[in-house]
């Protein structure tokens, strides 16, 4: 067994350890109900501690520096370069599978942190070079369009008087159009991120923007609460935004728009949302089967509010930043790869791995397909513990192309590094999962508790329950359900039958 099968293993072991002792804690509290009323969730257990070395000697001194100067913990600082870096560069490689297919260096994040844990001003700092370079784009767009417009009208007005001279037969007629060309190509739009954008703006818009996009916001509930993840439309987008993440063509047909064809483009991803967002897209059934929620990346630190004390920014962490943020704009200024006679269809050369770091993920790959069966640790995630070696690949290319935006190979330490952020993310989901909110019967319970803590009094008639209470238990039979669950939990007490009055119990 090698240092990668023993590292999984124990992270495995530590999760499950954290899981036995919380099960523990809930019957203890279950056997003593003066105890208090019992959560309707697990509590969730600690997070192993990010490893933020294997980020690499660009982006781990940027995500270290990052942390100590808006002093959040290492998990935010680390997803946000390692998005920041995918964005960079996933227009100039893909990644070549040992199994001989291509895939993509774009990556999907997503980061868990509560209010005022300063996800922004975290992100503000990972994401300066790429406000930086659009900021280039813009100004390079405002000049480019003022010559676009002018050659686009003498453009119009030749071919209009081409087309209505009435001296011209068809064959002259055409041969002057023929002459004349292509209409002037709109400059591309000045942009590389957007924070939620609909799918069909997306692929709308992208027939005339850059070819390698980002999506990233510091308020993902809006993304994951928007109209392009509405009950409605959330099938549709998830299986959209898989068919980015794998590389695919994007291919449109809508009756008012005509037909998209998009080839050679690149998305990443990177969410921060707080834990009720988080809670409802993450266990959300349609989304697992689908398989979005397999090839999103996730991280759920624990807040350090209530230590961070003010200190002035060091010198060093200031000039680590730096440095990461010279990198980062020069990968992204660097000429893209460019399918002939294209202005915005990516032709990424390909990074293959060398014989040793191959072995190492396939080592990697066989350790976690073993643990995937039934009664194995990683059968609750095994959608996403079946996509952690791809994922590790991914990495993999990211952290080479950080490295060296010309190389042509991933090597052993670029993915050794891989396999172990890789594994992280495996241990990571299993936490995660143990505590998701996958029980519609309990969210619906949930949310009848929310509302009756926020009514301020402890004494509550069924009837207004029925009249005022949430969507859900508007019914008798559905709020009966989840007053049952709360009794069961310790919640709630009937003090009267008739009518019918509960007491809600505060927790001690």
């Amino acid at each position: 067994m090698d240092q990668y099968t023993d590292y999984v293993d124990l992270n495995i072991l530590r999760a499950r350890k954290r899981e036995n002792a919380n099960g523990a804690l809930g019957a203890g509290r279950a056997s003593a109900p003066s105890d208090g009323p019992i959560p309707l969730f697990p509590l969730l257990p600690p997070a192993e501690r990010y490893p933020i070395e294997a980020l690499g000697p660009v982006l781990a001194p940027a995500a270290r520096a990052i942390a100590r100067k808006v002093q959040v913990p290492e998990a935010i600082a680390g997803q946000a370069v390692l998005a920041a870096a995918a964005l960079a560069a996933q227009a100039h490689a893909d990644v070549l599978l040992p199994y001989g297919q291509t895939r993509p260096l774009s990556l999907f994040l997503v980061t868990i942190a509560a209010s005022g844990d300063r996800k922004s001003t975290a992100d503000n700092e990972a994401l300066w070079p790429i406000r930086r370079r659009e900021k280039t784009l813009k100004e390079e767009h405002e000049s480019a369009n003022q010559a676009w417009s002018i050659a686009f009208a003498a453009y119009s007005a030749q071919k209009r008087k081409i087309e209505n001279a009435k001296n011209m037969d068809f064959e002259a007629r055409k041969a002057a159009l023929t002459a004349l060309g292509p209409e002037p190509e709109m400059p591309l739009y000045p942009f590389l991120t957007v924070p939620e954008p609909t799918i069909e703006g997306l692929v709308k818009a992208w027939a005339a923007a850059p070819a390698a996009l980002g999506i990233f916001t510091a308020e993902g509930g809006q993304f994951i609460g928007g109209h392009g993840m509405s009950q409605d439309n959330r099938l549709r987008t998830a299986a959209a935004y898989s068919e980015i993440w794998d590389g695919h063509p994007i291919k449109r047909i809508r009756s008012l728009d005509g037909v998209s064809i998009l080839v050679g483009r690149r998305l990443s991803m990177h969410l921060m949302v707080q834990h009720e967002a988080a809670a409802q897209f993450l266990s959300d059934p349609l989304l697992r089967d689908q398989g979005l929620l397999s090839r999103v990346l996730v991280a759920a630190p624990e807040s350090i509010a209530g230590t961070r004390l003010y200190r002035d920014p060091l010198p060093e962490d200031d000039a680590a930043i730096r440095a990461y943020a010279a990198r980062i704009l020069s990968i992204l200024e660097a000429p893209w790869p460019l399918a002939e006679g294209c202005s915005n269809e990516l032709a990424p050369r390909v990074l293959r791995m060398t014989e040793e770091a191959a072995a190492a993920w396939r080592s990697f790959h066989d350790h976690i397909e073993s643990q995937c069966g039934p009664g194995r640790d990683l059968r609750p995630i095994q959608d996403f513990a079946a996509k952690s070696a791809e994922h590790a690949a991914r990495i993999a290319g990211v952290l080479t192309i950080v490295a060296d935006r010309q190389a042509t190979e991933i090597g052993t330490p670029a993915m050794h590094a891989a396999l172990t952020l890789a594994d992280w993310y495996v241990a990571e989901a299993l936490r995660l999962q143990r505590a998701a909110r996958t029980d519609p019967r309990l969210k619906v319970a949930q949310q009848l508790l929310d509302w009756l803590r926020e009514r301020g009094e402890d004494v509550i008639d069924f009837r207004e329950i029925l009249r005022c209470g949430p969507a859900p238990v508007r019914t008798k039979n559905k709020a009966e359900e989840a007053l049952a669950i709360l009794k069961d939990h310790g919640w709630v007490v009937d003090i009267s039958p008739r009518p019918r009055r509960l007491h809600l119990m505060r927790e001690a």
